[in-house]
Order: structure tokens, then sequence, then C-alpha cells
């Protein structure tokens, strides 16, 4: 098969691979299938978001190359991937991030030369994301020709997924019995949702959350694990959209990865990991024969210092090794 040439790095986006999880999953008698967004150029599927938005602003003037400033709110992924392309687009770009952002990811966006806001003031909840949130507003209300994306409400956010979601149809023609996202903006379940109920789709969708996120209505507890899971509800949130919603602790998810690695190498991130988990808590009910989707949202190489660091487990967690060093074993349908 002939390669193509791309014209700009931001083409290389979407068409992620989507891998059937043979190993892991042998004995179940359904299919399982990964989604690998780590591949997008900038690492992880925040790259449709980032894209969707700033492109759409472009487009309608809202952005002007030189003369704008992006301001936006993020500890992770979409940081990246806005500064990817803010950086392409010759956009100034402004992140508010807080005191948990790893160190790993500050470097990248210093690469970039992306500028930090740094909040270290929990908000009333005790999370970080609402003080982030307002510092944004306040940023977007002095900086001149400033433009905030806000990706907890942006439509632009969803409308990107619509990609992914046709991706995974187009592989398994037409056949997705099930698919389980991680929550956080709800911009890629809602888009996917969006593409399932367009194409008449049967998909039985489940969103995964984090024990400790408020967004399906949890109480608010401390969390360590980024990218699932909100201490603040995001405007895109529909539940109505969700079929199942499976609830993950750090530690379910930290197991699940460590798995994922021994068995299939794929490094995969937190998130990922948790839709191994929630997959691990549905299986008896999953009729056989069925194909099933995991979206895994990144890679694990911004998460070496955390899940996959033996000395980050064991002083958070104990001595845990087990959950991953002995057989696996799925709770299999009679």
């Amino acid at each position: 098969m002939a390669r193509q040439v791309l014209p700009s790095i931001l083409e290389s986006i979407g068409d992620t691979p989507l891998v059937q999880l043979g190993k892991l999953f042998a004995g179940f008698d359904s299919r399982v299938f990964a989604k690998l967004e780590r591949f997008n150029p900038s690492g992880s599927i925040k790259d449709r978001t980032a894209a969707g938005m700033v492109q759409a602003a472009l487009v309608s003037g809202e952005l002007v190359p030189g003369r704008s400033v992006v301001v936006e709110s993020s500890s992770g992924n979409l940081a990246i991937g806005l500064a990817q392309i803010c950086r392409y687009y010759g956009l100034r770009f402004i992140c508010v991030v807080d005191a948990n952002t790893t160190e790993r990811n500050l470097a990248i966006l210093d690469a970039f030369k992306v500028e930090l806001e740094v909040v270290t003031e929990p908000d009333a909840t005790g999370g970080l994301l609402a003080a982030r949130q307002r510092r944004v507003r306040e940023l977007a209300a002095t900086i001149p020709e400033a433009y905030w994306p806000n990706q907890y409400a942006n439509p632009m956010n969803p409308r990107a997924h619509l990609e992914t979601m046709r991706e995974i149809e187009e592989a398994l023609h037409g056949r997705v019995d099930y698919l389980f996202a991680s929550v956080s903006t709800f911009g890629t379940l809602r888009g996917c949702v969006d593409h399932v109920r367009q194409q008449g789709m049967s998909t039985r969708v489940v969103g995964v959350d984090a024990v400790g996120s408020v967004i399906f209505g949890g109480s608010p507890a401390p969390r360590l694990l980024p990218g699932h899971g909100a201490s603040v509800r995001p405007a895109l949130a529909d539940l109505s959209l969700v079929d199942e919603v499976v609830h993950v602790s750090d530690l379910e998810a930290v197991a699940a990865c460590r798995r994922l690695l021994m068995t299939e190498a794929i490094l995969a991130g937190g998130s990922s990991g948790a839709t191994l988990a929630a997959l691990e808590k549905l299986s008896a009910g999953i009729p056989a024969g069925s194909n099933v989707v995991l979206i895994f949202p990144d890679g694990g190489d911004r998460y070496v210092d955390t899940v996959y660091s033996d000395a980050w487990v064991r002083r958070t967690f104990g001595d845990v090794s087990h959950l991953w060093k002995e057989p696996f074993e799925m709770s299999i349908p009679v």
C-alpha cells in the first residue's frame, strides 16, 4: 500500500487504530477492541477536540493568527493538544493549570512555549477545576483579543468525536454492540452517541466515571488520576445519553493498566485502564458474540511516574502487585 504524504502535522489527527485485545480476554465469548487514541500527533484523543474548537474559531473569525490569545483550563492532554495547534497557527496560548499537573506535562508545555498560570487553592468542593475555570474567566475578561474555547461547553468538542465513532463503525462494518468511554468534559461520549443515533445503531453505551467524580451525581472526593471524572458537572453532560454508568476507583484503574501492559504490551493511560475495569465489572451481563469497544484516550508515557511507578503505587496503595501478577480472570458469562 502506498503511503500518503500529509500536508501538515494536523492532517494526521484521527484515523487511529482499532486493535483487538485477544490475549487479555482469552476465554471471554465476545470480541474486545481498543481504539488507541495515543496515535494522534500530540498523543491523545484531545487532539480531535483541540483541532475542532480552534479551526472552527479560525473559520468564524473569532481567532486571528498573530493577534488573538487562546486562554483555556487544562491540566493535561487538552493543554498539550492546544499547545501544538496554537503553535502551528501562530496563536498565543495561555493555559491555566493546577498544582496537580505532572512535571512531564509541564515540560511538554514548556517545550511549546505555552504561558502557564498555576492555580493552587482548591474550590469549595476540594477540587481545583472550578478554581481554574474562574481564573480563565478573569484572564479572558481582561486580556485584549482573548478567546476561551471552553472545552466543557463548546459544541465543537463533541462534534469532533462524530468522526471517532465513524471510524469505529467502519472498522467493524457497523457492528458495535457495546461502547465503553470514560467521561470528563463529556465531549467524546456525547459525540460518539450523536453518531450512533444518527446512524440508527443499536450500540449500548457505558459511561465510565471515577469514584469521587460528581458527573453522574456522586459525592466529590479527591482523585489521583487525571483524564476522567470531574469535580464540577460539565455543561455538555447529558446523562440520558448513557445506558449504564460504572464508577472505577484509582486502584482499579491502575491495576487494569498494569494487566493490560503485561498481557497485550499496550502502555495506556489511567482512563484507558478505567474502561477495562468497567468491562470487568459488567462482563457477566454481556451476551456472547458481542463486539465490545473500549476507547483508550491516551498512552501511558505520561503516567510512568504514577501508574507505572512501583514506588508510587506502593506509597499510594501499599503492596497490591498481586492484582496484576496473578492470572487474569474475568467474570465469564455462563
